[in-house]
């Protein structure tokens, strides 16, 4: 079964709801990422979104753009701060993915306030992206980030410059932060108002790592159960109009588009609470 679309914000695009987060493709073989291609092309999905500091996930991702560059809406970002730098990060992950442009191209992770700053002054990466655009390079500009004050950091960026999508942590054990939930909800109130697209990030987060050994290519301890992956996937879409990034693991991966795949409805709350009251799940703000 394929994942239902809708429109990527005022890209004229229409996106899968559950978009391809290649981070999961920046440690793996090329073999290991033809085989995640098939994947996505069995659910549908046609929306992928990359990083030039995402290992090979460029890389990895060139052999796909030559056979289907066309059914994929393609996202990168650069973590640069200042034009000239961010312009040179831009061709550089052009001629990885040997694509002539992108869809979207992100400031990665614009959190910190002397960055932000940067950013978004003369001379910083927003002077290229706007250039970018004026050259076909890129279609749309996004912003990124994490932490608990990214969604208050967002709301501030999108009155400096009217971006095109904004990307964001979202699930239920940290939208129970007063805070973060205040600045959320009226983050993507204001992005509906100007039709941003909003995509989200760790759906399926369980815990921070902390001592443990990581099992899974993820930032985060990931949940692994089916049921609760389902859980966890329906209480993201059930927030109309978001749309979710998948898992940084290409082995999780196929469980996250089957829980997508067959979404229907939100889940309530009332089972979330139970959900992590069992699991002992843990806020992660990074």
């Amino acid at each position: 079964m394929t994942i239902a679309k809708q429109p990527f914000g005022r890209t004229g695009h229409n996106s899968t709801r559950t978009l391809f987060g290649a981070a999961a493709l920046g440690s793996v073989t090329q073999a290991e990422a033809d085989q995640t291609l098939e994947v996505l092309l069995k659910y549908g999905v046609n929306h992928i979104d990359v990083a030039a500091s995402y290992g090979d996930a460029e890389l990895r991702i060139a052999p796909w753009m030559a056979q289907h560059r066309g059914d994929f809406f393609l996202a990168t970002k650069t973590g640069e701060r200042t034009a000239s730098k961010a312009m040179e990060e831009l061709q550089r992950s052009l001629e990885r993915m040997k694509v002539d442009y992108v869809d979207l191209w992100q400031f990665h992770n614009l959190a910190d306030p002397i960055e932000w700053d940067i950013a978004l002054s003369p001379g910083g990466v927003i002077d290229a992206a706007i250039e970018a655009k004026k050259q076909g390079l890129v279609r749309a500009i996004g912003v990124t980030g994490h932490g608990l004050q990214i969604a208050a950091t967002h709301r501030r960026s999108l009155e400096r410059f009217d971006f095109d999508s904004v990307l964001l942590p979202c699930n239920y054990v940290t939208l129970q932060n007063p805070y973060y939930a205040e600045n959320f909800n009226a983050l993507v109130e204001t992005c509906k108002q100007r039709n941003v697209a909003v995509q989200t990030i760790k759906s399926i987060a369980y815990k921070p790592w902390l001592g443990e050994e990581h099992k899974r290519n993820t930032w985060y301890a990931p949940l692994e159960n089916q049921e609760d992956i389902d859980r966890a996937v329906g209480w993201v879409l059930g927030h109309e109009g978001i749309f979710l990034n998948t898992v940084g693991d290409i082995h999780l991966l196929p469980k996250v588009l089957d829980a997508a795949s067959r979404f229907e409805k939100a889940t309530p709350d009332s089972e979330m609470e139970k959900m992590v009251a069992g699991l002992g799940m843990q806020p992660l703000f990074v």
